[in-house]
């Protein structure tokens, strides 16, 4: 397993969770649902912490733990290329899996993504290390510049 991205926080606590849900910001597509929140006095990373943070859910209505695990793998991975960056910094964001979110093609589960941020008005265009091939650049294909193609093995 990979060891998470320094860039990204982790929302862990149900309060933290609910804090995004209750602004009621939010966009829903065919693969998922992201719920956004701005950071305020009462809930921000602490200092030197990082400025995103994400959460990931699956219910039941999801389907098995397998399926439900695949989804937050899908979404965690397609975090990673896309909210790293392209998110606007100082949010929280939480990705809901839906019951086609395991299923659904990976260039189109980006693409909810990146409609997701752009109709929120939290999409920013990438630094130039990241459009020049960077770590995490994103690629017309959909994959990143690190040649790991970005897709999942066996989909």
């Amino acid at each position: 397993m990979a060891a998470p991205d320094p860039r990204v926080g982790r929302l862990k606590r149900r309060p933290e969770f609910l804090a995004v849900a209750g602004t009621r910001r939010k966009h829903v597509a065919p693969g998922l649902i992201l719920q956004v929140r701005r950071h305020d006095e009462r809930q921000r990373p602490a200092p030197g912490e990082p400025p995103i943070r994400l959460g990931l859910t699956a219910s039941r209505k999801v389907g098995n733990a397998v399926v439900r695990n695949r989804a937050r793998r899908r979404l965690r991975e397609a975090a990673r290329q896309i909210l790293i960056a392209h998110a606007a910094p100082g949010h929280d964001f939480v990705l809901v899996a839906r019951a086609a979110t395991a299923e659904r093609p990976w260039t189109e589960l980006l693409g909810d993504l990146i409609a997701a941020l752009k109709r929120l008005g939290l999409w920013r265009d990438a630094s130039k290390n990241e459009v020049n091939g960077g770590p995490n650049a994103v690629t017309p294909n959909g994959g990143t510049g690190n040649g790991s193609g970005g897709g999942e093995a066996g989909a």
